[in-house]
């Protein structure tokens, strides 16, 4: 038997649950799909798989990189340094190919998790 292949969700440990949704919430804009009552865990929807941030027991901490598929990556860097992101550095090209070229732009959420900006472009001869 093998995996299918597809995520269902993603674990992401932080230490201040409220602060951690403020951020995915309000700063990226991610859809809360809801909070556990007296537990500190937040899901949110990432096009069909679950983000579930955390204050976890040692034995589940992680610190994974997680890369946000955008349309306009320097519109999107644009918005979220006037929301205060703070980038590591500006949007650039990390990879090209005969038909496209990936962006990239990493900065940090507010427990230091590097996150990313991600798009693909279309090159114009492709």
């Amino acid at each position: 038997m093998q995996l299918e292949g597809t995520i269902g969700q993603i674990h992401v440990s932080v230490t201040d649950i409220d602060r951690a949704v403020a951020f995915y919430r309000d700063t990226l804009g991610l859809p809360l799909l809801f909070q556990v009552p007296g537990q500190p865990m937040a899901f949110f929807d990432c096009g069909g798989v679950r983000l579930y941030l955390a204050v976890p027991e040692p034995m589940f901490e992680s610190k994974p990189l997680l890369y946000f598929r955008v349309d306009a990556i320097d519109q999107t860097f644009e918005a979220l340094v006037a929301d205060g992101v703070e980038f590591l550095a500006e949007p650039s090209v990390a990879h090209h190919d005969d038909r496209h070229e990936l962006w990239l732009a990493f900065f940090r959420d507010p427990d230091g998790c590097v996150l990313a900006l991600m798009e693909e472009r279309a090159l114009a001869s492709a």
